[in-house]
């Protein structure tokens, strides 16, 4: 009856993009298949996948719709990369060099595998006009204390801190610290605590 179309609601079938619900469909289905072929989800981070098989072993990362494979064996990776083809439309890349804004570095010869924010770390520097800023050896000089009492006292250093995206600057920080630049996580815990009030010596 059109009276009590007002009351009505549709039922999906299918999830559609745009939707909040979609992302919880896709990684619900993702980890089915994926739990299917016998990999085994990380405890710590539910978008890290590892399976073993005797002396081989392949890492599985999923980033939204994108999937980043490590392996120690090239037949295990390329196995892999079959079987997930028989379940989702899927587009090999290649060997990986760049991903979230991370560079990766590689010297087969010595087994060395390097991480790197470089670009990432310039751009932020771009950003808050600091390109030509001189590099220092620690990220705290000696001595340098913090506190609430250093937060604005007046009107004129309110106004003067509102120019500054200090949140952006200490999220900016806090994505740099990730895998990378190991040397910051304690002073970006630091100047994270002033978030609400910050001053300039912050």
């Amino acid at each position: 009856m059109p009276g009590d179309s007002k009351s009505m609601v549709c039922i999906l079938k299918k999830s559609i993009y745009y939707l909040k619900e979609i992302s919880y469909q896709w990684y619900y289905k993702f980890h089915q298949v994926i739990t299917l072929y016998s990999f085994k989800v990380n405890v710590v981070d539910g978008c890290v996948y590892h399976k073993l098989s005797e002396s081989k072993y392949i890492f599985l990362i999923l980033y939204i719709n994108n999937v980043l494979l490590a392996s120690n064996d090239v037949g295990f990776l390329h196995e892999t990369k079959r079987f997930l083809t028989n379940f989702f439309k899927m587009k090999d890349l290649g060997e990986t060099y760049f991903v979230l804004g991370i560079k990766i570095l590689r010297d087969c010869s010595q087994g060395i595998l390097r991480l790197s924010k470089e670009s990432y770390i310039n751009k932020v520097l771009d950003r808050f006009d600091m390109k030509d800023s001189k590099s220092g050896d620690t990220s705290i000089a000696k001595g340098n204390k913090f506190s609430l009492k250093q937060c604005p006292n007046n009107k004129l250093e309110i106004i003067e801190m509102q120019k500054i995206i200090y949140s952006l600057v200490v999220r900016n920080l806090m994505y740099a610290q990730v895998c990378t630049s190991l040397d910051i996580p304690f002073i970006v815990r630091v100047i994270g605590r002033y978030l609400n009030d910050p001053e300039m010596q912050h």
